[in-house]
């Protein structure tokens, strides 16, 4: 630019440095996109913006075009009250026993394997355990106490008919024999609990249900702790589905809603039995646990699948403003939608109902008589924000 035109131009108040217009000392949009876009292009409708002022963002058409801002018209209808999420199968409750040494010992035998099938109460492992034989000589020495009590009161129960002794002799050897029942009962007791062979040589590992060992950690000849896990068994009949769900999905998800789980080209009919009440802290989700309604599935736990939950809250709506997700920014506190005007576009609050599928439900603050930004709005957004930035320097 010569010194003629420069003269010319700063009396006109506009010089152009490129593609760029500088404007009084300040920078307008730049016509390839909303990087050098300066806070006077976002302002309310004073210069100083009070109670209920609007936020502006002026931007032209080209500008428009050229940060890819979809302009899109909202819409009624309503939400589909379907959730899709990922799941994973997992061991009921009663589906999955975890077998360990009661008492510590030394691995004797091991009868069945890793992928076996064990029936329940089948034996699938010794341990020759001191804490067994203890076990097992408490209880000899207690039926031994019981049994020489039973006689001593027989005895006295004949004498006391004959009338030889007083009833009170009587009444001493019964609290005898009494208490010998009960430590006999203890003893047996305590052997059961802790899988004792009734010979007392070996801690018995028994599996409580039927199923396949999925997990073995035993080695023969090792000595184990007592409480130490040995075997998995998995019933494969009884499994579930466990799926996370964010916060609003949480909130609209109902035990006996219907659900769907999909696997390759199975869909397998299931039913929500429980949302858990609380989110997971590190998640930020709740889980929903679902039941299979046929146990003749070929579901593993730890296989992955998707899930479908119609939910039945929100059923029925079809009148209510529909937008794209996206195009619900969070800004001050609140949701925005950012609505066409003449010269660009106004950032209108909004209260927002159901989200789902990429799309949000309007509950108030806007209308479909007009035109909103839809994708890319954050850029309409970030506008603001650098607004706001300016008016606190």
């Amino acid at each position: 630019m010569n010194r003629n035109a420069f003269l010319a131009a700063a009396a006109a108040g506009v010089i152009v440095v490129g593609s760029v217009g500088v404007l009084l000392g300040q920078t307008v949009f730049d016509p390839h996109g909303l990087a050098g876009a300066s806070p006077a292009s976002v302002h309310g409708e004073d210069e100083h913006k009070g109670e209920g002022a609007a936020d502006i963002v002026t931007i032209s058409a080209a500008q428009i075009m050229a940060a890819d801002i979809e302009i899109v018209r909202p819409e009624l209808g309503g939400i589909s009250t379907s959730i899709e999420t990922q799941g994973s199968v997992a061991a009921a409750p009663d589906g999955l026993a975890i077998l360990s040494a009661r008492s510590s010992g030394s691995i004797s035998a091991i009868n069945k394997r890793l992928g076996d099938l064990v029936a329940r109460g089948e034996t699938i492992a010794r341990i020759q355990s001191g804490e067994g034989a203890a076990l097992a000589a408490a209880r000899a020495s207690a039926e031994s106490r019981a049994q020489g009590a039973k006689l001593a009161f027989a005895r006295e129960q004949r004498l006391f008919d004959a009338k030889v002794t007083a009833r009170q002799d009587l009444e001493a050897v019964q609290e005898a024999l009494t208490k010998a029942n009960a430590e006999l009962a203890s003893t047996r007791t305590a052997m059961e609990a802790a899988g004792v062979s009734d010979d007392g040589r070996f801690v018995l590992v028994r599996s409580p249900i039927a199923g396949r060992i999925t997990a073995a950690h035993a080695t023969l000849g090792a000595f184990v702790d007592a409480n130490a896990e040995l075997f998995r068994v998995v019933d494969p009949a009884k499994t579930q589905i466990e799926t996370a769900l964010t916060a609003a999905d949480a909130a609209r998800v109902r035990p006996g809603d219907a659900a769907s789980v999909l696997i390759r080209d199975a869909t397998i009919k299931a039913t929500v039995r429980s949302v858990t009440p609380g989110l997971d802290i590190a998640s930020r989700t709740a889980t929903a646990v679902l039941s299979l309604q046929s146990s003749d599935t070929v579901l593993q736990p730890g296989q992955f699948i998707r899930v479908h939950i119609q939910t039945k809250g929100d059923a029925g709506i079809s009148s209510r403003i529909i937008v794209p997700d996206e195009a619900v920014q969070s800004y001050e506190g609140g949701d925005v939608v950012f609505v066409k005007t003449a010269d660009g576009f106004e950032a209108r609050k909004v209260t927002v109902g159901v989200r789902s599928g990429g799309r949000a439900e309007i509950l108030s603050g806007l209308e479909t008589d007009g035109q909103i930004a839809g994708r890319n709005a954050f850029i309409l957004k970030a506008e603001l924000g650098k607004s706001e930035a300016s008016h606190h320097d």
